[in-house]
């Protein structure tokens, strides 16, 4: 509300010479000078405000116009006599009311704005006027003669003065009784709530309510035939047919009539006897969504899935967002007019069906067991299996993701026998870690002896031409990773039926050779096989997917900056739930625990093992830290974050014994020096007594040797050793030797020690029922898998796992962190060591500095 000056009736002569000086220093200074005097007073005196705010609750017409000081506004529109009659303080002697009604035309006329004048007792009683103030039938009722021409000449004079355009040119004081198609449409947006503000009342088609609050949409709507059995759907780049619509409520505009409508700039039309609102902004960013996805050749698979995923659960719809190309994200949608427009997509009923299916592993049909699989698969393996399957008939890739011990291996030989009887292409390709490539050919052997298996191994292997003859004929070729490099010339030459990726977990880093030139390779199918398809970072979940859908999760740039930052800064739960969409059709992941797999497994307990520092560790260990400390304020970068490293690794070897550190290999090692091997001899004792058999895991394979050579010393028993520098054909007899109870006495093994990168993985060791960690990798992931060699399918006893831990030391403090770290792993499907080089100089020093009350008296 704007307070003015109004010129005294009584005082007119006078206020004239007031006016023409006032125009002589602008009228508007002294309108502004008025507005401010009575803005202060009602600051200053509580009791005016008080009943000021008050008739303003009581009269909400009184309030500030939205387009105050604006031509046209509202503000000044109360004089005297209306001021008081609309505070209350005297009669309103005029026994109707004046309206203004926007009829909507009949086909080809124009837009009708009448003055309705209604009386105050009986709203039904409603007169329609012309511009002049007569009725346009009949006569005014008889108690309103006297009032008519000068409230009708008023009001009209008023609504053109708040109006404007509404005035004639001839008679400013007459308003327009005819409008066209954009006028009535600025009269519902804009003129109308100014005539309401001044206290018409303004009558508007009962339909505008409801469009007025209408969103156009713009649906992809897919057409009835894709996914069909004659239009079936294969591979993520399938370009998919569908038909444009602009939606407005329940009003669906094709292509063909939305390029029309726009050409003609109109804001409201009528299409098929209903009234449309189109916003120039949007059909602006229509236009370039339209030539964006003629850019990109149309919509594919990939692309539907996405906005599947991603958009409306509720209406099974979806939003396109940043599917179509990197830069027209959701983040300039909706905020430039000539930015691409979020969209939708509506599925046809095959499309629902395969959606379902893809959400929901129970819809899947099940596919029986071959009859040549010499094995009975439990139901969850039997709808892996059937999942894999169904992801196959569509050219979709899958990552298995079962908790280590479920079974994958049975999983995907069945998946082999299935899909070998339906194939076109070559053989399949297996790639696994060198130390399980015997494990796989026995479980083959033993489950799937009708299968044609190929070791691609050793320095007699085929090269060259040789190779693609030599797999010819074959069911599946098993290699290494470090082959699928050394050797990526022949395995490129081959047109692979399916490649599977066991342990999958090995390609985690995208920028290595051997993960680029796995991803090169042909194949109808991808697999991949892992338990862990994050162990450090987001990322790696990339590299999987990009393996087993290429391209499904964008770039690795753009999944860095979208994804994988806001997460891992920021723990974004939004974007969490996003990554979940996305990934959650193609990953199939079941746990030992979960109720509806039903292993009736053994349980697992895991503890810690405290042990303090002898007084050599001590020392050791405070000059490592000292030295550290010393030259770490002169570096930065990549020397500051490889010196820390380097300090890391030579405290966790001195927390394993002081000869690791010091490099006194050859001579003799007491046991003494180091209170974890002390403490490690002493459960060994006890746990042999009993017959049972155990692992125990190291990084270090020097301390795996050193661990040998007293355990066989001490114990007078054969001590097995398994890291990455033993040959496939000697893995393979350790692992007979500890689990075969077939064998004689003095051929088996009761304590097992494996590296962990070389052992860690793959390996069924169920005959052992205790698990030592004697040094911590701080991956939880790769500790569990660890683990899990003993605590799998065939374990028949409790497991218990004893983790050590130096007191006083980084390993101490790591254990307490390690709880945080897999908080990112559970959300989305562990952690390395990297992440402490981030860390402040004082952070480092809370986390090494050793405390001494932990350290041991000689």
């Amino acid at each position: 509300m704007r307070w003015e000056l109004r010129q005294p009736e009584h005082l007119e002569r006078s206020w004239q010479t007031v006016l023409r000086e006032a125009e002589r220093h602008g009228i508007r200074y002294l309108e502004d000078w008025f507005d401010s005097v009575v803005a202060d007073v009602l600051r200053q005196e509580p009791e005016v405000a008080a009943a000021w705010e008050k008739v303003v609750q009581e009269h909400r017409f009184l309030q500030a116009s939205p387009v105050h000081n604006e031509p046209g506004g509202v503000d000044g529109w109360l004089d005297e006599e209306q001021w008081l009659v609309a505070i209350g303080w005297k009669r309103d002697e005029i026994p109707f009311r004046t309206c203004v009604q926007l009829v909507e035309p009949e086909d080809g006329e124009n837009w009708k704005l009448r003055l309705i004048l209604q009386d105050k007792d009986n709203p039904y009683l409603l007169v329609e006027t012309d511009a002049s103030g007569r009725p346009l039938e009949g006569d005014f009722p008889g108690h309103w003669l006297g009032y008519t021409e000068e409230r009708i000449l008023r009001d009209a004079a008023k609504i053109t003065q708040i109006v404007p355009w509404l005035g004639s040119a001839d008679r400013p004081d007459l308003f327009l009784t005819e409008l066209d198609d954009e006028q009535a449409w600025e009269f519902m947006n804009e003129s109308g709530l100014r005539l309401i503000q001044a206290g018409f009342s303004v009558f508007l088609p009962s339909w505008w309510e409801e469009l007025k609050n209408l969103r156009p949409k713009l649906k992809a709507q897919i057409k009835s035939s894709v996914g069909s059995d004659r239009n079936s759907l294969l591979g993520l780049n399938q370009i998919v047919q569908f038909d444009w619509k602009v939606a407005v409520g329940n009003l669906d505009l094709t292509e063909e009539e939305f390029v029309r409508l726009a050409t003609e700039k109109k804001r409201l039309m009528r299409i098929r006897g209903k009234w449309v609102q189109l916003d120039p902004a949007f059909a602006n960013q229509v236009r370039q969504t339209f030539k964006l996805v003629q850019k990109n050749k149309g919509l594919s698979l990939r692309d539907v899935l996405e906005m599947y995923l991603l958009g409306s659960e509720e209406d099974q719809t979806a939003c396109g967002e940043n599917n179509l190309h990197e830069d027209s994200s959701a983040e300039i949608a909706g905020k430039d007019a000539h930015a691409p427009l979020r969209f939708e997509v509506e599925l046809n009923s095959h499309l629902q069906q395969f959606m379902k299916k893809l959400q929901q592993t129970s819809s899947v049909e099940m596919v029986e067991p071959p009859a040549e699989l010499n094995a009975q698969l439990r139901k969850y393996q039997q709808e892996g299996v059937s999942w894999l399957l169904f992801l196959r008939r569509f050219g979709l890739g899958g990552c298995l993701a079962d908790d280590m011990g479920l079974g994958k291996t049975i999983q995907f030989i069945a998946y082999l026998l299935c899909s070998r009887k339906e194939t076109n292409f070559g053989p399949a390709l297996l790639i696994c870690p060198t130390s399980v490539l015997g494990n796989w050919q026995k479980e083959l052997e033993r489950f799937a002896p009708s299968l044609r298996v190929y070791l691609h191994y050793g320095p007699q292997r085929d090269k060259g031409e040789l190779f693609a003859e030599a797999v010819r004929g074959y069911d599946l070729v098993i290699t290494s990773y470090t082959l699928a490099h050394l050797d990526k010339e022949e395995l490129s030459s081959v047109r692979w039926d399916t490649i599977c990726l066991d342990e999958a977990q090995n390609i985690k880093n995208a920028y290595t050779k051997q993960s680029a030139a796995i991803r090169k390779l042909n194949a109808f199918h991808r697999i991949a096989l892992t338990g862990t398809p994050i162990e450090n970072r987001l990322t790696e979940l990339w590299s999987i997917f990009d393996f087993v859908n290429p391209g499904y999760l964008g770039s690795l740039r753009a999944f860095t900056q979208h994804y994988v930052n806001p997460i891992e800064k920021k723990n974004d739960s939004l974007l969490i739930g996003q990554v979940q969409k996305l990934i959650r059709p193609f990953l199939l992941r079941r746990v030992k625990k979960d109720p509806a797999i039903r292993l009736d497994l053994p349980d697992k307990n895991e503890m810690k093992t405290f042990v303090s520092l002898t007084a050599e560790q001590g020392a050791l260990y405070e000059n490592v830290v000292r030295d550290l400390f010393e030259k770490l304020e002169t570096l930065t970068g990549m020397e500051k974050k490889g010196l820390i490293l380097s300090a890391l690794t030579k405290l966790k070897q001195i927390c394993n014994h002081p000869a690791l550190f010091l490099k006194e290999t050859g001579r003799p090692v007491s046991d003494g020096r180091s209170n974890k091997l002390v403490r490690l001899l002493e459960m060994i004792q006890e746990l042999r007594e009993e017959g049972d058999k155990c692992l125990i895991f190291t990084q270090f394979v020097e301390m795996g040797h050193l661990l040998q050579t007293i355990l066989e010393k001490e114990r007078k028993e054969p001590v097995l050793f398994l890291h990455g520098g033993v040959p496939k054909s000697k893995r393979d007899q350790m692992i007979a030797r500890f689990q075969d109870p077939s064998l004689p006495v003095e051929k088996q093994c009761g304590i097992f020690i494996l590296s962990l990168k070389a052992g860690g993985t793959g390996l069924n060791l169920t005959a052992a029922n205790h698990v030592f960690h004697f040094d911590r990798w701080w991956n939880p992931a790769v500790e569990n898998q660890a683990t899990d060699r003993a605590f799998r399918i065939g374990q028949t006893r409790d497991v218990q796992v004893y983790k050590f831990v130096s007191l006083g030391t980084l390993e101490e403090r790591i254990d307490e962190m390690i709880g945080r770290k897999q908080d990112l792993s559970r959300q989305i499907v562990g952690s390395g060591e990297n992440w402490i080089t981030e860390m402040s100089t004082d952070e480092l020093k809370e986390l090494f500095t050793l405390r001494k009350e932990w350290i041991g008296k000689e």
